[in-house]
């Protein structure tokens, strides 16, 4: 469950400004702000129905954006080397080690230049 928080907390950062400001606006309450559906009903004077179904096509639009684009994943793949590397770093850096260093580094540039 958390795991899928963080995911979509993830993806609204990344994606947010493609969305329209109304569904930028309500993610915003619903995940960052905690509020209910209720809450946020009565905040724009809907139904809950309404705020549910606009927080579902935003998400939607959200996952059809990453499937496109990718930058979620990319993240991802960025993190696990770059947490890689740290823990390589924490070690005693022998030669073999320092040559794994070296490959994540230029794996990470290659990827940031695609």
């Amino acid at each position: 469950m958390l795991d899928k928080l963080n995911r979509t907390n993830l993806l609204f950062d990344i994606y947010s400004s493609l969305l329209t400001k109304r569904q930028q606006e309500v993610l915003r309450l619903y995940y960052s702000d905690n509020l209910s559906l209720g809450e946020i009903a009565a905040e724009y004077g809907v139904s809950r129905q309404a705020i549910y179904d606009l927080i579902r096509r935003a998400l939607t639009s959200i996952e059809s954006f990453e499937e496109k684009l990718g930058l979620y994943a990319q993240y991802c793949f960025q993190e696990a080397l770059l947490q890689e590397a740290g823990s390589l770093l924490e070690q005693s850096v022998g030669s073999r080690e320092r040559r794994r260093l070296q490959e994540i580094i230029e794996q990470l540039q290659q990827n940031n230049e695609q």
